[in-house]
């Protein structure tokens, strides 16, 4: 003798029709279900691309097409730039450090200068 039980959607608990391993009667129950799990997580991912979304704007808006321009730190916070969020770190030869936001970056200079520039090989 087999015992049935009836499953119930983990979303909406609607009765579950069809498979025994079914958990979701649709699509948009286990997406909602899904980004409900998750929320705490994609947030902050959400807000960590948020800042580098605008650093690169601010990067881009400076370098306008260039593939190198020069800025100062204060017209950087000015634009609203956050130096604690970079996407790589590239160090050279002769010990310079580059702070990349995706394909664009900038070196540190003397006096509060920075060097900005384009990597083309990252968009290639």
């Amino acid at each position: 003798m087999v015992l049935k039980t009836e499953k119930l959607c983990l979303e909406c608990q609607t009765l579950l029709i069809g498979r025994i391993d079914k958990k979701f009667c649709n699509d948009m129950c286990r997406n909602a279900y899904n980004n409900l799990l998750n929320k705490d997580s994609n947030e902050y991912v959400r807000k960590v691309n948020v800042i580098l979304r605008k650093n690169r704007r601010i990067l881009s808006s400076i370098l306008k097409g260039n593939n190198k321009s020069k800025s100062t730190k204060e017209q950087l916070l000015l634009n609203g730039f956050n130096f604690y969020y970079y996407t790589n770190v590239y160090k050279t030869k002769q010990a310079n450090t580059y702070y990349f936001v995706y394909e664009l970056g900038y070196l540190e200079l003397e006096d509060e200068q920075y060097a900005l520039v384009k990597k083309e090989e990252y968009v290639k």
